[in-house]
């Protein structure tokens, strides 16, 4: 008796997709890129020919004005089509309960201009404008949209995208779309690198002067038994940090002040031996970047030999860096970066505000509105400072780590990239600072522990 073999035959998976537009402007493309290529892993093809549109066979989507046929459709706004900065009109709306604004037309398939908002929020458009500015001369928080609109605590962006995935995947089934999953990366600010250490004698007297004046002897006797080598120094947390990376398998990012002192830079100077161990150590262990100082934001030379500086401790080109406090200028910060050859910024965040500044807990290549193009540089959005908690927010422990454990969840639930802000002083345990070592530790061990099981569900796939 012959026995008839069945063969299974899967349909061949689709990886491109084509979009018609009837004009490809330099906006437009890069946002196609960063949400079809970078974000949901797609090849990405554009054209402005309808003949050509309509005849393809595989997966397309038609951004423009109108509908051809049954084709998957989303309505055009005029935002990506325009080549100047302009104050634009913002209506909010919900969509499957996500806050969305760039409201389309009726037929089209998204109700909302995904592709439009997106590049409002990434690019900073609002930052463009003739806004107010903080003392620190920064934009504040509270003038965006995202604060204004309640959204700021939310990766807005991702979430556009998994609805974009849901009706791409309606037309067209087939369409292999890449899948992200969830990290964490603690990043760290030392402003300065020691409470009471290599300040040299003028800096020294000055403070115990200080001290004095205030009678504060709890102060005079912990400087002085670090000075003489009896304690450690409070801020020297590198230890443990170091063995808070080994066990949880993490990948952090140092950033070091290495200007000149002053008002707001108030570092250990960048030739002090002591100080230069330091930074060579961690590079042996983690990623080093440069934290730009206060003075060196207006001023290209000052921030050149900044960078010329670490360079010389590392031996080795300087590529990542984050403002020192966080005085971000949109583009002027970034030109100021791209012109000395550093390409990767984790600045975009705010000070006053825990969130997403630019929607998204995924990596962008930042666009300047002022040039039209798309740069080289990549920015790494963070989501929360240890500063902005309890200094602006004034939160105590546990609400700081309910609002730490929120933001993580936000990024976890988009599989995103939750990446924080903290100081080596912060985990000192005076001056304030008292409980947040342990509490810190607490976020990062559930952190590890969202990232294990993503790996978990990846193996059982």
């Amino acid at each position: 008796m012959e026995t008839q073999e069945t063969h299974s035959s899967s349909p061949i998976r689709q990886t491109t997709i084509l979009v018609f537009s009837p004009k490809v402007t330099n906006r437009l493309r890069y946002i196609l890129e960063e949400i079809l290529e970078r974000m949901l892993g797609l090849q990405l093809e554009i054209t402005g020919d309808q003949a050509h549109f309509r005849d393809y066979e595989g997966a397309k989507l038609n951004y423009s004005s109108r509908r051809f046929d049954k084709e998957l459709f989303f309505y055009a706004s005029p935002l990506l089509f325009e080549r100047r900065v302009k104050p634009q009109r913002i209506k909010m709306d919900l969509y499957k309960e996500v806050p969305t604004f760039f409201i389309s037309k009726s037929n089209s398939d998204l109700p909302y201009d995904l592709f439009a908002a997106s590049f409002y929020l990434l690019s900073r458009y609002e930052e463009y404008y003739d806004v107010p500015k903080d003392k620190h001369n920064r934009y504040p928080a509270e003038a965006s949209i995202a604060y204004k609109h309640g959204f700021l605590d939310q990766p807005i962006i991702d979430k556009w995208v998994q609805q974009l995935k849901e009706v791409l995947l309606t037309y067209h089934p087939t369409l292999l779309i890449r899948e992200k999953k969830f990290r964490f990366v603690p990043t760290y600010d030392i402003d300065i690198a020691y409470a009471y250490r290599n300040k040299g004698l003028l800096r020294t007297l000055g403070a115990y002067l200080l001290s004095l004046k205030r009678m504060d002897w709890a102060t005079i006797k912990s400087r002085t038994n670090v000075l003489i080598g009896r304690e450690k120094d409070p801020y020297d947390t590198y230890d443990w940090l170091l063995a808070l990376q080994k066990q949880y398998k993490l990948s952090p990012i140092y950033f070091f002040l290495v200007g000149e002192y002053g008002t707001f830079d108030k570092n250990i100077s960048v030739y002090d031996n002591d100080y230069q161990d330091l930074i060579q150590s961690i590079s042996d262990v983690a990623e080093v970047g440069i934290h730009p100082s206060y003075g060196s934001n207006q001023d290209v030379v000052i921030l050149e030999e900044e960078i010329r500086n670490l360079s010389s401790i590392l031996k080795k080109e300087i590529r990542r860096s984050r403002q020192h406090y966080l005085k971000l200028e949109i583009p002027t910060t970034y030109e100021n970066l791209m012109e000395l050859d550093v390409y990767r910024d984790y600045s975009m965040g705010y000070a006053s505000q825990t969130g997403f500044r630019a929607g998204t807990t995924s990596s962008f290549f930042f666009y300047d509105l002022s040039l039209e193009i798309k740069t080289k540089l990549r920015v790494f959005p963070f989501a929360a400072m240890d500063v902005t908690l309890r200094d602006y927010l004034n939160l105590n422990i546990e609400k700081t780590y309910e609002q730490l454990h929120h933001l993580m969840q936000e990024a976890y639930q988009v599989n995103g990239l939750f990446i924080t802000l903290f100081h080596n002083h912060s985990f000192s345990n005076i001056e304030g600072w008292d409980g947040w070592r342990e509490m810190y530790e607490e976020l990062v061990k559930e952190a590890a522990q969202l990232m294990a099981s993503v790996e978990t569900k990846k193996t059982n796939a």
